[in-house]
């Protein structure tokens, strides 16, 4: 016990193993969510499912064990939302790269990322993006993952002259979709920190009567993990063509991994006064390490997860929270029957509700000043109407970087949003 108490600073952070311990518990049944709706959004590239399942155990468990341990942070990691759906319906799905191809582009970013966090490029990168530009970025990838949901719950259908319009409400998986995200609502809404696995639980439970759940158990050995495991092409990646997918992972990965450390640190009260974060390298490090490790297992990016504060709100304020939530996140590898059960109508739902988390960003935004919140707003609704995190990324640069100029104001532009609107005017042109 001293030991574990001297090592994670237990005396410093105000905190006891009691608390730490409940905490990690906390942020595990904020997030494990993510080992039922990850491996469906991933098999539709063609990976095997039960692969998915036991990668994104894995690599959701030894990640957050080395942010704890590493960092000693009470924040978790797990294949990041938005970042799996890029993945599976974007660049597998839109580009028609093959998924092989695809871990590669995941692993080049996650070494980029180790790359900014060892030479200290974070600072410039993350600081010379504007705050309005973070917040419509993740606004944006939360909007893209609705319209992804309401797809799979049939709220959301294809049209000839509308281009999408209202599915048949009458269907009974889009009634059950409906009920699912109403629970996850009114859970949350209560401060249940397991709302959204529940609600997935819930819908898929009620599939049972109808035929359209095939429960298979509960408990079992964890699926082979061969299928997935060193797949990634990274020669493949390489190639010209996939450079803007590796800058696409490696950008939303850093802001939104920034975006959480700020929020997170903030609200466990470990920021200092001026505002900068203790142990951010370790921290930066820990996050680009998941990001590798994913690839090798054989999921998409590894970061780190805003349900983290789910956690920190119980009391977590060292790094022992996110090594319980590690250790369970790789004892959930034996309830691969019950994942493997969960529909898709079941885990669409939880598309929706985290996308209506995310979409929460944009209140943050400077609505006083309208070269600060139109290229925001122009970044969120480009990316579900092009289908495109990085188009949307590419097109909120550049008019941010017009708006700024011609309005006299060249000088609040920064050095990382020219390079990027630059290069995505140029590859726009090309198209």
């Amino acid at each position: 016990m001293n030991v574990v108490s001297a090592y994670f600073r237990f005396a410093e952070a105000g905190t006891n193993l009691r608390t730490e311990i409940l905490a990690g518990i906390t942020t595990w049944l904020a997030m494990v969510y993510i080992v039922a709706v990850n491996p469906g959004i991933l098999a539709t590239t063609g990976m095997d499912h039960g692969a998915v399942f036991a990668a994104t155990c894995i690599g959701a468990g030894l990640a957050s064990i080395a942010m704890g341990l590493y960092a000693n942070y009470p924040l978790a990691l797990a294949p990041g939302m938005g970042l799996n759906a890029y993945f599976a319906f974007v660049v597998v799905g839109g580009m028609h790269v093959p998924w092989q191809v695809a871990l590669g582009a995941v692993f080049l970013s996650g070494l980029l990322f180790l790359a900014v966090s060892l030479l200290r490029l974070r600072e410039w990168l993350i600081n010379t993006i504007p705050l309005s530009l973070k917040l419509g970025i993740g606004a944006g990838i939360g909007l893209f993952l609705a319209l992804i949901g309401l797809e799979g719950m049939g709220l959301v259908v294809a049209h000839p002259a509308t281009l999408v319009t209202l599915g048949h409400l009458a269907t009974t998986k889009t009634l059950l979709g409906c009920l699912g995200f109403v629970v996850m609502a009114a859970l949350a809404a209560r401060g249940v920190s397991a709302s959204v696995l529940i609600g997935i639980l819930v819908t898929a439970a009620a599939g049972i009567p109808f035929g359209l759940t095939n429960f298979t158990g509960i408990v079992s050995a964890p699926p082979s993990i061969a299928p997935t495991f060193l797949q990634m092409d990274i020669s493949g990646a390489l190639g010209l063509g996939i450079v803007s997918v590796v800058l696409t992972f490696f950008l939303v990965d850093l802001l939104d991994n920034a975006g959480t450390l700020i929020a997170t640190t903030h609200r466990a009260g470990l920021m200092r006064p001026d505002g900068t974060v203790p142990r951010l390298r370790q921290a930066l490090t820990a996050d680009s390490g998941g990001a590798i490790m994913g690839s090798v297992l054989g999921t998409s990016t590894v970061t780190s997860y805003i349900e983290s504060a789910a956690g920190i709100q119980a009391g977590g304020r060292t790094g022992l929270a996110a090594v319980v939530t590690g250790l369970l996140f790789l004892a959930t590898m034996f309830f691969a029957p019950l994942a493997t059960s969960i529909p898709g109508f079941a885990t669409a739902p939880a598309l929706v509700f985290v996308a209506c988390l995310m979409a929460r960003a944009l209140r943050d935004v400077n609505w006083d000043d309208m070269t600060d919140y139109l290229p925001a707003i122009v970044t969120a609704i480009a990316m579900p109407f092009t289908f495109s995190i990085a188009t949307g990324i590419g097109v909120g640069f550049i008019v941010h970087a017009l708006v700024k100029t011609l309005a006299g104001r060249p000088r609040e532009v920064g050095g990382a949003v020219w390079l990027i609107a630059v290069a995505s005017a140029a590859k726009f042109a090309l198209q």
